[in-house]
């Protein structure tokens, strides 16, 4: 067992790193502050080859492995959290369904803009009356046979990357029919966007994430091919579960890398910063705090290598995509308070990165399956 990262993964973090110190560090606060999506970073990491990164040659990805994209994510959120989540969910939740369960022809069609950055995916799921239970999908599509395409009307919530101007299309959980049993049959359909009835509210005032795109979708009688449909019709439910526990893997790197970031920053203010003639790192209160910080960064990472390392093997991560989701963003928060605390009066001071991500902290505990959905999932694989 070996954690040691290989040449190639430690020289993409390396990469990744500079690149997160150099290119986004100097302007992501005007566009965290401004509320606008940083398109010309977005371009850059595109050009890096970023947004194809766990995807095969043929789509135009590079190749690599879903650890590959986890440790870019971590390296990107030691900087910032609206551009790491950008890169997550256009490939975790945008370009992912599509390769997973589509057909070689939408593969062909979608995933090069995917895999280059010149386009982006949505992933959508959540609506206005639901969230945890992924079951309680109310938007329906209905086939109209004798025109050969879906007919979809309902309303989705808190769709990441749905508005952008080079966003391509937006992967819908729809209602199609009713099970054998009585239940729900969902469905996954894809809507370029543009499509006619197919309307983007105004981007939310959100607590964090501020550079990133999010928005309310609304669909009225919005028609797309039948073709659209994404892999077997009454599968999208599977579908989207198997894709939420893939990017709670993603999610927690992100999370460790916020985390490291409130250690970076708690260091190099703890030596410049000078307290009763001394720098207030000298004091045991400010290292024990930074010391447990380190201590949470370090444990959550080695959770998501595990977490990663078997998803890449192909075996189920459920259990472990809930623990290292669930212990990573709570370690995130945890480390954004304490670094707020360090900081003093500039740690409520936006201009600061540490206020950045305690605003950005909490979505964690939230974002693709809360806290108590994670705790749920770990005590029924405890068989509770």
């Amino acid at each position: 067992m070996d954690f040691r990262l290989s040449e190639e993964h430690e020289a993409l973090r390396e990469s990744v790193r500079e690149f997160a110190r150099e290119v986004v560090a100097p302007v992501i606060a005007k566009h965290y502050e401004a509320h606008s999506f940083p398109y010309e970073i977005v371009r850059q990491m595109g050009k890096m080859g970023l947004f194809g990164l766990p995807f095969p040659e043929r789509y135009g990805g590079m190749g690599g492995d879903y650890l590959a994209l986890c440790l870019a994510l971590e390296e990107l959120a030691r900087v910032d959290s609206s551009v790491a989540i950008t890169l997550e969910a256009a490939i975790s939740l945008g370009a992912m369904p599509i390769y997973r369960f589509g057909t070689e022809e939408q593969r062909a069609r979608w995933l090069p803009k995917l895999t280059s950055g010149e386009a982006l995916a949505a992933f959508g799921l959540t609506e206005p009356g639901f969230g945890s239970d992924a079951g309680g999908a109310t938007t329906r599509a209905v086939l109209d046979e004798a025109a050969g395409e879906w007919v979809i009307n309902g309303t989705k919530a808190f769709i990441t990357n749905s508005g952008t101007e080079i966003t391509a299309l937006i992967t819908v959980a729809a209602v199609t029919g009713t099970t054998p049993d009585g239940g729900k049959e969902i469905s996954s359909i894809i809507v370029p966007s543009g499509t006619p009835g197919l309307t983007v509210l105004p981007g939310y005032s959100k607590v964090g994430w501020c550079a990133s795109d999010t928005h309310e979708l609304v669909f009225e009688d919005v028609r797309v091919p039948a073709e659209n449909l994404l892999g077997e019709r009454g599968r999208g439910y599977a579908q989207f579960l198997r894709t939420l526990d893939e990017g709670r893997v993603a999610i927690a790197a992100l999370a460790v890398g916020l985390a490291q970031g409130c250690v970076d920053e708690s260091l190099a203010y703890a030596r410049q910063r000078h307290a009763f003639g001394h720098p207030i790192g000298d004091f045991q209160a400010i290292k024990f705090k930074i010391a447990d910080m380190e201590m949470r960064a370090h444990t959550a990472r080695l959770a998501y290598y595990d977490a990663a390392a078997r998803l890449v093997a192909g075996e189920d991560v459920k259990r472990a995509a809930a623990v290292t989701k669930l212990y990573a963003s709570e370690c995130a928060v945890a480390n954004a308070r304490e670094a707020t605390q360090i900081h003093g009066g500039y740690g409520f001071m936006n201009e600061t990165p540490v206020a950045r991500m305690w605003r950005d902290a909490k979505i964690l505990e939230i974002g693709e399956g809360t806290s108590e959905v994670q705790r749920m999932i770990i005590s029924r694989a405890l068989g509770l």
